[in-house]
C-alpha cells in the first residue's frame, strides 16, 4: 500500500473521529435540554407525542414477540417520557452525526477513485499515443530502406573498382612496364 494512501485514509478517520467527539458535548446538552422544562414549549410537547408513539410502538411489538395479543399500552409519565426523549435524541444526533460522517467519507472515497481512475485513463491515452507515434516511425523508416538501392554501398564500390581495374588492364598496349606488372599482380589478386 502507498504511505501517503495510509496516511489520508487514517486523517480521514480521524476527522470523522473528531467530527464525531465534538457532538458529544452537544448532545448532552440537547439532553439535559430536553429533561428540563428549558427545551421550549412546543419542541416539548412535539418531543413528548413522538416519545409517547415510540413508546407505544416499542411495547405493542415486545408484547406481541411475547405472546400477549390486544393488551392495553399505559402512556409514560411526564418524568419517564422526558428521560425516553433525552435519550432518544441523543441517540438521533449520533446516528445523524454518524452516518453523516459516513456518507461525506463515501464521497471522498469516489472522488479519489474517480481522479485515480481519470490518471490511469490519461497514462494509457499517452502510452497509445507514444505507441502510434513509433508505429509511424518504423513505417517511414521501412519505407526508408526500401526505397534504397538494392546493392550496399559496399557492393557498389566493389563494382566501381572493377570498372578501374578493367580500364587500367585493358588489352590497350601498356604505356610503362610498371602498369603492365600493375595489372598482373591485380589480376593474380583476383583469381
Amino acid at each position: 500500500m502507498d504511505e501517503n494512501y495510509c496516511r489520508r485514509e487514517s486523517g480521514a478517520g480521524i476527522s470523522s473521529a473528531l467530527v464525531f467527539k465534538t457532538q458529544m458535548p452537544s448532545i448532552s446538552l440537547h439532553k439535559g435540554a430536553a429533561r428540563q422544562e428549558s427545551f421550549g414549549c412546543s419542541s416539548r410537547s412535539e418531543l413528548m407525542s413522538l416519545v409517547q408513539v415510540y413508546h407505544w410502538v416499542e411495547m405493542r411489538t415486545k408484547m406481541r414477540i411475547m405472546g400477549f395479543r390486544g393488551t392495553v399500552i399505559k402512556p409514560l409519565n411526564e418524568e419517564a417520557a422526558a428521560e425516553l426523549g433525552a435519550e432518544l435524541l441523543g441517540e438521533a444526533t449520533i446516528f445523524i452525526v454518524g452516518g453523516g460522517c459516513l456518507v461525506l467519507e463515501y464521497w471522498r472515497h469516489q472522488a479519489q477513485q474517480r481522479h485515480k481512475e481519470e490518471e490511469q485513463r490519461a497514462a494509457w491515452d499517452a502510452m497509445q499515443d507514444e505507441v502510434g507515434r513509433l508505429a509511424l516511425a518504423l513505417e517511414a523508416l521501412q519505407a526508408q530502406v526500401q526505397a534504397a538501392p538494392a546493392h550496399s554501398a559496399l557492393e557498389e564500390l566493389q563494382a566501381q573498382m572493377r570498372e578501374v581495374r578493367a580500364q587500367l588492364c585493358a588489352p590497350d598496349p601498356p604505356a610503362t612496364p610498371q602498369a603492365a606488372s600493375a595489372c598482373k599482380v591485380q589480376e593474380s589478386a583476383q583469381a
